[in-house]
């Protein structure tokens, strides 16, 4: 336990909606109050600026594991948020729409106030775009709005590919696609809103069957620990929120080539708490908005990571201090 108490402050969808075994940002929130800290919660709405300095209406919380009464709230207060609380956790899930980048250039003001993860950070790595910069690790991929060149794409493919929005979470909006589907054309086009939205398409892995898709989870660019999302058998998303099966894993070689490759960008950017997914052996996103999986990854291995994550929170802290 920190010998010091800090304000951890968690921007994030509204607490009373969370699922309390599975949601990771509850997790760390429960360990940050079993540390000692002080907790609250902070609807990124509620951001402003008041004579330079970045401001929030706040509300304390009491959590426990007990679902239906796992939180709290205390009343809400105005504070200036950069300096009246040492750490924020940006965890709101996506889209990341308007109303998330104005919120995320906003907590990109605050100068004395430690943001997890870097705002500046998040806004230069959309989940599905910032792998790019790591392509010759990817399947085949192609990033379009024109229904054209997906047809085209496919068929170079052999007929066969995934497609999956650029902003969507939790596997909402992916589809696998053949060229003999009917209803091909239509769901390009409501894919690409009639060509006005950019998506992402991608050489089919069949490995999401046989293995399953790969959570690793990475704490200052090194590895915290994996987990297998298995896909039902009436899907292809392995997601566990649709339906996926959680399952232990071991952190192979190609994953460490990939992490070994990611490390820089990732200390560069600011990105201390990140999901990357990796399917037979091939990176398919870099999850930096709110990546989970923590608890069902505790469970399996028998490990609160989440304590190793409010540890290096706590000495992040503890060296910004004044001597």
């Amino acid at each position: 336990m920190s010998p010091r108490k800090f304000d951890m402050a968690f921007a994030m969808d509204p607490i009373e909606g969370v699922d309390i075994e599975a949601d990771t940002t509850f997790a760390l929130m429960l360990e940050a109050q079993n540390r000692g800290h002080r907790v609250w919660v902070l609807d990124p709405a509620d951001l402003g600026v008041d004579e330079g300095r970045v401001t929030a209406r706040l509300r304390p919380v009491t959590l426990r594991r007990e679902a239906g009464r796992h939180a709290d709230l205390g009343p809400a207060r105005r504070v200036t948020l950069d300096g009246d609380v040492d750490v924020v956790f940006q965890r709101k899930d996506p889209p990341v729409d308007a109303a998330y980048v104005t919120a995320t250039q906003l907590l990109g003001l605050c100068r004395r106030t430690l943001v997890l993860n870097r705002p500046e950070g998040i806004l230069a790595a959309n989940e599905k775009l910032y792998a790019l910069h790591f392509a010759d690790l990817m399947p085949e991929t192609c990033v379009t709005r024109e229904i054209p060149a997906l047809v085209d794409f496919m068929a170079k493919l052999g007929g066969e590919m995934i497609v999956k929005p650029l902003s969507g979470r939790g596997g909402e909006g992916i589809f696998h696609l053949h060229n003999d589907d009917r209803n091909l054309f239509s769901i390009l086009e409501q894919s690409t809103r009639f060509g006005t939205d950019w998506v992402m398409a991608q050489q089919f892995l069949p490995a999401i069957l046989s293995e399953g898709d790969k959570r690793i989870l990475l704490l200052d660019g090194e590895p915290l620990g994996a987990l297998l999302r298995v896909p039902s058998e009436r899907e292809v998303r392995a997601n566990l929120h649709v339906g996926g099966r959680a399952a232990k894993a071991e952190i192979g070689p190609d994953d460490v080539r990939i992490i070994d490759r990611l490390r820089p960008w990732l200390e560069r950017d600011g990105l201390f708490f990140v999901g990357i997914d990796v399917i037979g052996g091939r990176l398919t996103e870099v999850n930096v908005t709110s990546p989970t999986g923590i608890q069902e990854m505790g469970r399996l291995d028998g490990v609160a990571y989440e304590g190793r994550v409010l540890q290096r929170v706590e000495e992040r802290l503890a060296e910004r201090a004044p001597a």
